[in-house]
């Protein structure tokens, strides 16, 4: 790979930690609603340690009652929010049987091409095994261009540098695909990872640049093998979508679950609560533990609703643009220079 070139992971090009990627994209989002459920605890907990008298102002005030009506037209305005995502994903599902027949056959003529494409008498039906295909036959027919191209010549070098990065990212990337299941971010966390868009770059380049130097089977393999990424990025597009409605749905369900008890439990602390009803046990007052625990049930549905939105929206930035556009800096693309007479 040529030192202007972006590196092929993810994480790499994000230029962020491991750990931050990891937490905002790979984690299990019941394990990061969880941990955020977590810290929320113990946040108000060491809070409420540190402040003196916290037990007696819970007590005699209306803090208690304040806070939790809060919540409860949070909990009530986030369920909207639910069946607002859930006619959202439905508007992408219902139509008049035109529109479906539309929708089929669009469907159809693209698993079509890619057929055609990959050489194959029909598409992969899996999604994981589709991109699978594709990258593997990308890496293919890199080594084919390679196979035709000197290395004397700049186009020869040129072509050695794009070829190299393909096929080892195709390696890699295919056997992250290897046994991967669509509604588990495996697939697109996978398909994130073969940096499509530099190469289409690339290959554009060689050929605006070097066209001329390549023989006739060497051009044929270049545009064989551009063909191959071009129709990686809208299949990859569309395998997101998919995976955003399936996320979008299997987060209504959970908010809607979380929503019941973050209901009963505000309910509860305002119109139920005796705050002088609690003394202390072991030294710790259960005033304020009941609240603290009441605070976190409440707001389980918003951190749900952050767990998944933050995958979601890392994903979208990361995947803004489709084809041979470099959004971020860290990817270095080198400038092309034309003649503006």
């Amino acid at each position: 790979m040529t030192d202007d070139a972006p590196s092929d992971t993810l994480r790499e090009r994000a230029d962020e930690s491991r750990w931050k990627l990891w937490l905002l994209m790979n984690a299990d989002r019941r394990v990061v609603a969880g941990v955020l459920l977590l810290a929320v605890f113990l946040s108000l907990g060491v809070a409420a340690a540190l402040a003196p008298g916290v037990a007696d102002t819970l007590r005699n005030s209306d803090s208690v009652d304040t806070v939790f009506q809060g919540l409860l037209t949070a909990t009530i305005t986030g369920v909207t929010l639910v069946l607002t995502l859930n006619q959202l994903v439905l508007s992408q599902e219902l139509g008049a049987v035109g529109d479906q027949r539309e929708r089929m056959e669009g469907a159809m003529s693209f698993r079509d091409d890619a057929a055609d494409l990959l050489e194959a008498p029909v598409a992969p039906a899996r999604p994981a095994q589709f991109l699978r295909a594709f990258v593997q036959v990308a890496g293919e027919r890199a080594r084919d261009l390679r196979a035709t191209v000197g290395d004397g010549s700049d186009a020869g070098r040129a072509v050695a540098d794009l070829t190299d990065s393909l096929v080892g990212n195709a390696d890699r990337v295919a056997d992250s695909l290897d046994g991967a299941t669509f509604g588990e971010f495996d697939v697109v966390a996978a398909a994130l990872d073969f940096n499509y868009s530099w190469k289409v770059f690339a290959a554009r380049r060689i050929d605006a640049e070097y066209g001329d130097d390549l023989t006739d089977e060497g051009r044929a393999a270049l545009d064989r093998l551009t063909d191959v990424l071009r129709l990686f990025g809208p299949a990859r597009e569309h395998f997101k979508t998919l995976y955003f409605q399936w996320e979008l749905i299997n987060l209504s369900r959970a908010i809607l679950t979380a929503a019941l008890p973050a209901l009963v439990v505000s309910v509860f602390m305002v119109g139920f609560f005796d705050r002088t009803a609690y003394g202390v046990v072991a030294g710790v007052d259960l005033v304020v533990a009941a609240v603290l625990v009441g605070v976190v049930v409440a707001v389980a549905p918003f951190v749900i609703l952050l767990a998944y939105v933050l995958r979601i929206a890392t994903v979208t930035k990361h995947t803004l643009s489709i084809g041979p556009f470099i959004l971020r800096e860290t990817e270095g693309a080198t400038e092309v220079e034309w003649d503006t007479e």
